[in-house]
């Protein structure tokens, strides 16, 4: 019974993220707090993050829902949601509180993003850690590359002793026609007794679409793999398409 009511409340919690998400996205002129307010909504085939599958190599579609703040001085805050899939039966859900400031340099034209990020798992609070996300980027025309490293503040998914440091570099190319190409390589490096680390890389391009043309693709090529997501943002739809991702190696630290 208590099972059943954790899922309840599981499900509750992640469709009121997304019908706020969807609700925002529609009203993302809002003013708050001298903010705005923000939404975003995804459908995808998978939650692949940092090279791996986090619902055991798709074997569950996605539904994720971000709900947030930002201001012009660069100060933002939010909620993000999904549903996940693990050996765990009691990993069904991760819900990522965050907050950030983001900014540049001065006149240098480098770009800087802070954020503190947690990972809460409701039913399964073990699990739960927060990471400090560092960014700082460098746009170059159409081109941009950023530089990322990402340290753990507490233990790794909950593992006793476990700590965590993702590096990572992420270039990226905006095209006149609205193509957006993506990539990144990195390499996360847990320490702890038993820990291996790993290597992990993806490539993806993202375009706003018509609405009917991704109804199009969805009801009558439903076989074609690559279509990762479609997200609402902003009153628009974007969809992505995650052409390769993978975990390179095992590396014991």
């Amino acid at each position: 019974m208590n099972i059943r009511k954790t899922q309840l409340a599981q499900s509750i919690l992640l469709g009121s993220l997304i019908l706020s998400a969807t609700s925002f996205a529609n009203a993302a002129d809002d003013n708050v707090f001298d903010g705005a307010i923000s939404g975003k909504l995804t459908f995808a085939s998978d939650y692949v993050f940092r090279g791996e599958s986090e619902t055991m190599d798709a074997e569950v579609p996605v539904v994720q829902g971000t709900l947030g703040w930002g201001n012009d001085l660069g100060w933002y805050a939010g909620v993000f949601a999904s549903n996940i899939k693990f050996a765990d039966p009691n990993l069904e859900i991760v819900t990522a509180p965050y907050i950030g400031k983001a900014g540049e340099f001065g006149d240098s034209g480098i770009s800087y993003d802070v954020m503190v990020f947690s990972y809460l798992y409701p039913g399964a609070s073990y699990s739960n850690y927060t990471e400090l996300w560092i960014k700082v980027g460098k746009q170059f025309g159409h081109a941009n590359v950023q530089l990322e490293v990402t340290p753990t503040i507490d233990d790794w998914f909950g593992v006793e002793g476990w700590q965590g440091v993702n590096y990572a570099v992420h270039p990226s190319y905006q095209f006149d026609n609205g193509l957006h190409v993506s990539a990144s390589i990195g390499y996360q490096d847990l320490d702890g007794n038993g820990a291996e680390g790993w290597g992990h890389w993806n490539l993806g391009v993202s375009k706003p679409m018509p609405a009917s043309i991704l109804m199009f693709v969805i009801m009558e090529v439903p076989w074609i793999a690559i279509i990762r997501s479609m997200a609402l943002k902003q009153k628009s739809l974007m969809t992505e398409w995650l052409l390769a991702s993978a975990k390179v190696s095992n590396i014991k630290t």
